[in-house]
């Protein structure tokens, strides 16, 4: 309870045991503070907004009436988390979101014990939930599991996966869909509001269960005719035919805002003891936020923002994206070839494919939240002629693999894929950094793998895969601005398996791939004042390897480093391998492969994490210095950039 009447409710909760003696206009009162603590606090971190404003009356409502953290409550993806994280003792870091040393932007488990399962990728809380579940009975303990997924993805084939497979245990488990992309009318959300209780109360589940006993004794066509006769009833009324079918107990829909309909629903479903019940709860995104409720994406992810005006601060920008660079490199080539298509799951506007839409809306595919899906849809499309860019982020790709493999590159059929945050990422930290795609591609007969060095390549490199019909091919390239290098009008077509020279020297030769290529060059004119002439070299490719380039610096130069934005088993492996097969590794040549390390890095500026990763400029000339033997210039150089010895 509040020390005075003018202490804001919300400075004295502490953890979610401070909300279980709270009335209801207290738990109103509580919500509306932590709606603008969190607008508050996203104005000055940036981040997941409007999520996190249309789930603060259902955040309340759980954290209310379940006993966290004995009771498990997990977030989907983590975008609504914020207000969850407010109530569960990290208020005082909230400010702190994904910043470097601060609190993730998605839930964490070694952030906090409220946090019983770590996302950032979407649709995995109901397959998650039901592991917890089950290992719960197992134990013989006696727990709640509460699942809380979208609208958007539920949409995905694993969320379908984790429901059949719960309805056919008949486990104890709950999922809350967040559905906040339908509206119900004020009469119908009424008649739905009490419905839902009724059908959610001890009385009329008890009377389900006697009738359910009572059917058994019936042949079977008037047990088969009950059962479907209870089901039309309140399918008609309520909805969830779908969810029935798949073996859960549907209540809904219920208006998320309104605590007067959550909490009795709640209450009832926390002490039912069968079954599998999703709750359908109906959310508006952005809620109680004027800017995010007018805004076309409710402020689904901003940057800090003025919290008067909504308007976002925008930084300033000397060159394109390179999202912006690829979008309009596709439009350009789908002008002159009618064939380009472009599928995405569901990110639009992050890889650029809205711009695209707005010229070619017939040949522009947003499949939703299913990866392995767009990449095969897109190898159908590949079998008719089409020309098919399947563009998706590097982290999401993952989840593709075994359709990347199968579907594509056995059959060895001609799929583009753009890949867009390659590298780190920043803010959104481990779960969205793009390490591994060159490894997990660069291993795959058939496959082409590039990387941009700059904005301008990106525009050759779609040149190049739209021209190419031979196999799949892939190209990456990272978050952020390019380097502001002259941009040509039209990108040209690259040499399969060809790289480039950006400057010769003798001594050390620089092989980047991707865009690190900027920092090798800064690295080699600050090795030039220690005397050691650089060579930069640009591969271009990973796969296929441009060996005569690769062989080239190994016989002219003294110490070779490979540089790219990619986990160990990449680039560098590659070019490792061939070396050594090829005896380059037996003579004097001292060679070094510079990649992201083995461990996942947390949020931070991207500038920071390259530098944690050795991936800076000052990290090349110190590795450089070292391969030289040259070890106190190398700490040297470390001490100046602030650093501690790699």
């Amino acid at each position: 309870m509040p020390d005075t009447p003018d202490t804001p409710l919300l400075d004295t909760i502490h953890s979610p045991a401070d909300l279980k003696g709270l009335s209801r206009d207290e738990l109103l009162q509580l919500a509306r503070e932590l709606r603008s603590e969190v607008i508050d606090a996203v104005s000055i971190t940036g981040g997941h907004l409007g999520a996190g404003l249309g789930v603060v009356e259902l955040t309340v409502a759980l954290h209310h009436v379940f006993d966290t953290p004995d009771d498990r409550i997990i977030w989907d993806v983590g975008h609504q988390a914020y207000p969850h994280k407010v109530l569960t003792g990290r208020r005082d870091r909230i400010r702190t979101l994904r910043s470097k040393d601060g609190l993730s932007g998605f839930t964490k488990r070694a952030e906090s014990v409220y946090d019983p399962f770590g996302a950032g990728h979407s649709s995995t809380s109901i397959s998650a939930g039901l592991g917890m579940a089950v290992a719960s009975e197992l134990k013989g303990e006696k727990r709640n599991v509460v699942a809380v997924i979208g609208d958007g993805a539920i949409s995905a084939g694993m969320a379908y996966e984790a429901m059949n497979n719960a309805g056919a245990m008949d486990a104890r488990l709950i999922v809350i869909l967040n559905d906040n992309d339908m509206s119900i009318a004020p009469p119908t959300g009424a008649m739905s509001a009490y419905l839902a209780r009724l059908v959610s109360g001890p009385t009329y589940r008890s009377l389900r269960d006697a009738a359910k006993h009572v059917s058994q004794i019936l042949p079977p066509f008037f047990k088969d005719k009950a059962k479907k006769t209870e089901e039309y009833a309140r399918g008609f009324w309520t909805g969830g035919t779908l969810f029935e079918e798949l073996g859960f107990y549907y209540v809904g829909p219920v208006d998320g805002h309104n605590l007067d309909h959550l909490l009795p629903i709640l209450r009832n479903v926390r002490d039912a003891e069968d079954g599998p019940i999703l709750i359908h709860v109906v959310t508006q995104k952005g809620k109680g936020y004027a800017p995010a409720e007018e805004a076309a994406d409710k402020y689904h992810g901003v940057s800090k923002f003025n919290v008067i005006t909504g308007a976002q601060a925008k930084a300033k920008s000397n060159a394109p994206s390179y999202t912006s660079v690829f979008a309009q490199s596709l439009i350009d080539e789908a002008t002159d070839d009618e064939a380009i298509v472009a599928v995405t799951a569901a990110m639009p506007g992050g890889t650029g494919l809205d711009k695209f839409a707005q010229h070619f809306p017939t040949r522009t595919f947003d499949v939703g939240i299913a990866e392995q899906h767009a990449v095969t849809f897109s190898a159908g499309l590949a079998t008719e002629g089409l020309r098919p860019f399947c563009a998706i982020y590097s982290t999401f790709l993952q989840r593709a693999y075994d359709q990347v493999i199968h579907d594509v590159a056995i059959q060895n059929l001609p799929v583009r894929f753009p890949i867009d945050r390659a590298g780190y990422v920043g803010a959104d930290g481990p779960t969205h950094a793009g390490a591994f795609d060159v490894a997990f591609l660069s291993t795959l007969p058939n496959m082409v793998v590039m990387a941009a060095g700059d904005e301008a390549e990106l525009r050759h490199m779609v040149a190049t895969s739209a021209a190419y019909d031979e196999g799949p091919i892939a190209f990456r390239y990272p978050r952020g601005e390019g380097m502001g290098v002259d941009m040509p009008a039209r990108g040209k077509i690259l040499e399969i398996g060809r790289g480039r020279i950006m400057r010769e020297g003798t001594t050390i030769a620089l092989l980047s791939f991707g865009t690190r290529l900027g920092e090798c060059l800064a690295a080699a004119e600050t090795l030039q004042t220690y005397g050691f002439s650089t060579t930069v070299a640009d591969a271009r490719f990973a796969k296929p390897l441009d060996t005569d380039l690769i062989e080239r610096l190994a016989r002219e130069h003294s110490v070779m480093l490979t540089v790219e934005e990619g986990a160990i088993g990449g680039f560098g492996s590659h070019v490792a391998t061939h070396l050594a097969a090829n005896g380059l590794l037996d003579g004097a040549l001292r060679f070094r492969p510079l990649m992201m390390p083995d461990r996942y890095v947390d949020q931070a500026g991207q500038g920071d994490m390259y530098g944690q990763a050795g991936l800076d400029k000052s990290a090349i000339v110190a590795a450089a210095l070292r391969a030289i033997g040259d070890e106190a210039h190398a700490l040297q150089v470390l001490a100046a950039a602030g650093r501690e010895p790699i």
